[in-house]
C-alpha cells in the first residue's frame, strides 16, 4: 500500500493509493498544495480516483471542491455531511474500494456530527485515517458547530478503540510533526483517554476552554458551500495581474510619464492622508460602477494603489477581465511607498487600511 503524508502547518493530509491497480484516494486535502498532490501521485504512478473529506473542516480550507473540478473525480464524505458538493456519502459500516484496497467507514460524531474514520488493511497491518476524531495525544474538541462530547466519548471507546491495539492512527493534525502511534499506544498514554468514565470525559472537554480557529466562518462557508476562500481569490488574481516596483512607478511619476494612470482604490480617507502624486481616486466598491466614466480609453496603462497590496490586486484583476489589459499593480502598496520614502501628496498619515 502506498502511502504518503503531507503536512500543511499542522493539518495532515494522505495520499492512499493501490500498487496493484495504481488508484489512489486524497484524505483531507489542504488548499493550497494542490500541485504538490498531484506532484505524489505522479511520482508513484498512482491516478487520484477520490477526494475524501473526514469531516466539515472548520480551521482550514478543503481542498476537494478544487480538485473535484480539476480532475473529475467524485467527494467522498459521510452521509451527515452538510456539503453540498459531496457527491459519496458513506454510512458507518460501508466500504469504498481503492483498487483492491477497502476503506471501512466508521462514524464517529462528536468533534463534528459528521465525522468519520476510514480503516484500510494493508501488508504491514491495519491502519485507520482518524480525522480530527482521535489525534497524537489529544482528541479533536467538540466545542465548534455540531460538535457533542457525549458523542466523543462514544466514538472513541465504544467504537474507534475497539480496533486491534496494532493499528496505527493518521489523524488530521500533528501538530508537533513527524509522529507515530498506534490504537494502543494511544489507549495507553493519551491523556484525554484516561478518563474512561463517561462523566468525567464530558466534565473534562466541556472544560477545555479552547479560543475559536482564526478562520472559523470563512473555513466553514467555504466547506459547507463551496465558497471561494479569499486567500485562493487573492491567489487567483495575483497569477493574472502583472506588478510594477516601487522605484519603477517612482521613476514614471517623476518623469510624469503622460500614459501612466495611477488608480488609488482605497477609501476616500486613506487617500486623503496620503497618495501617490497625481494619482486618481476610486475606491474598489465602486470600481465596476464608474471605472467607464473615470478610465474612458482601455489603451492607457494602469497602476492600482491600495495600502498593502492586496485589494489592489483583486482591482487590477478585475479590470482586466473588464478588458483593461494593460492594468498593473503596486507591488507592496503604499505602506511600502511610505516606507521607503518616496513622495506622497495629502494630509499627515494617521494608519490603518488594507
Amino acid at each position: 500500500m502506498l502511502l504518503e503524508q503531507v503536512a500543511t502547518g499542522g493539518c495532515q493530509s494522505y495520499l492512499v493509493g493501490c500498487p496493484t491497480t495504481h488508484m489512489a484516494a486524497l484524505i483531507d486535502p489542504a488548499s493550497g498544495q494542490v500541485d504538490h498532490y498531484l506532484g505524489l501521485a505522479a511520482q508513484h504512478g498512482v491516478r487520484i480516483r477520490y477526494l475524501v473529506d473526514t469531516h466539515t473542516h472548520a480551521d482550514h480550507f478543503s481542498a476537494t471542491l478544487e480538485m473535484k473540478q480539476m480532475l473529475g473525480v467524485p467527494v467522498v464524505m459521510h452521509a451527515l455531511a452538510p456539503a453540498v458538493h459531496a457527491d459519496m456519502r458513506l454510512e458507518h459500516g460501508q466500504t469504498l474500494m481503492v483498487g483492491a484496497l477497502r476503506f471501512e467507514a466508521l462514524h464517529t460524531p462528536g468533534h463534528t456530527r459528521d465525522s468519520m474514520c476510514l480503516f484500510v488493511a494493508g501488508a504491514d497491518g491495519g491502519h485507520v485515517f482518524t480525522g480530527d476524531t482521535l489525534l497524537f495525544g489529544g482528541t479533536g474538541r467538540s466545542d465548534l458547530p455540531s460538535g457533542d462530547p457525549e458523542q466523543l466519548y462514544d466514538s472513541l471507546f465504544e467504537r474507534l478503540l475497539r480496533l486491534d491495539p496494532a493499528t496505527a492512527i493518521h489523524p488530521a493534525h500533528d501538530y508537533k510533526g513527524g509522529q507515530a502511534s498506534t490504537i494502543g499506544a494511544e489507549i495507553a498514554t493519551n491523556p484525554r483517554l484516561q478518563k474512561r468514565d463517561r462523566a468525567e470525559f464530558v466534565a473534562m472537554m466541556r472544560r477545555l476552554n479552547l479560543s475559536a480557529p482564526t478562520h472559523l466562518t470563512e473555513a466553514l462557508r467555504t466547506n459547507m458551500n463551496g465558497g471561494v476562500p479569499m486567500a485562493r481569490l487573492l491567489a487567483e488574481a495575483t497569477a493574472r495581474v502583472p506588478f510594477i516596483s516601487l522605484a519603477g512607478l517612482a521613476d514614471a511619476v517623476s518623469g510624469r510619464d503622460n500614459d501612466l494612470i495611477v488608480l488609488d482604490v482605497r477609501e476616500r480617507d486613506l487617500f486623503g492622508a496620503a497618495h501617490v502624486p497625481g494619482a486618481l481616486h476610486l475606491p474598489r466598491g465602486q470600481l465596476e460602477l464608474l471605472v467607464n466614466a473615470m478610465l474612458p480609453d482601455p489603451t492607457r496603462r494602469i497602476v492600482t494603489v491600495c495600502e498593502q497590496g492586496k485589494i489592489s490586486t483583486l482591482a487590477a484583476a478585475t479590470l482586466r477581465t473588464m478588458g483593461f489589459t494593460r492594468v498593473m499593480a503596486l507591488d507592496g502598496g503604499m505602506k511600502a511607498w511610505r516606507d521607503a520614502g518616496f513622495p506622497s501628496e495629502g494630509t499627515v498619515w494617521e494608519g490603518g487600511g488594507l
